[in-house]
């Protein structure tokens, strides 16, 4: 599982990389055509995340139950996200895989509640979550390189 660490962490340095430089008005930008932002892709994938590896095996997230509501599938940017709130989503979004990694190597998850993705992928274990996390991330990388072009 190492190797799903390794992609884990180098997608989100990846994606920090791609976004190094936009103002704030240019994350919290809509473009036609689009329901999200950049703001809420970073955010979503720390929520998903959070809600497929820690919730799903019945721990707790390590994030705010705001958070999770604001960010969490089927949701919306609703209102603008200010420079401090996104230098907060970002420190979660780089920090929170090391503790993950931690508590993995911890043996902390045990049990899972299956769970279909809207991908029709059925996560029965932690493992199956990580990687499918993956997965997810890659989806939503391409989403920022595209909202970029537009921003």
């Amino acid at each position: 599982m190492n190797k799903q660490f390794e992609i884990l962490d180098a997608n989100r340095i990846l994606i920090l990389k791609i976004i190094e430089g936009l103002s704030i008005d240019q994350v919290n930008e809509i473009p036609k055509g689009f329901k999200n932002n950049i703001v809420w892709n970073v955010a979503h994938l720390v929520v998903t995340q959070q809600l497929l590896c820690y919730e799903k095996s019945g721990r707790s997230v390590l994030v705010s139950d705001q958070m999770i509501a604001a960010y969490k599938k089927g949701t919306v940017p609703n209102g603008v996200v200010s420079h401090e709130e996104f230098e907060q989503i970002k420190q979660k979004f780089i920090e929170l895989p090391g503790v993950f990694r931690k508590d993995f190597e911890s043996n902390l998850f045990k049990g899972y509640d299956s769970y279909t993705t809207s991908a029709n992928v059925t996560l029965n274990n932690i493992h199956d979550a990580l990687e499918f996390n993956s997965f997810h991330e890659g989806i939503h990388l391409g989403t920022i390189m595209s909202l970029k072009k537009l921003v």
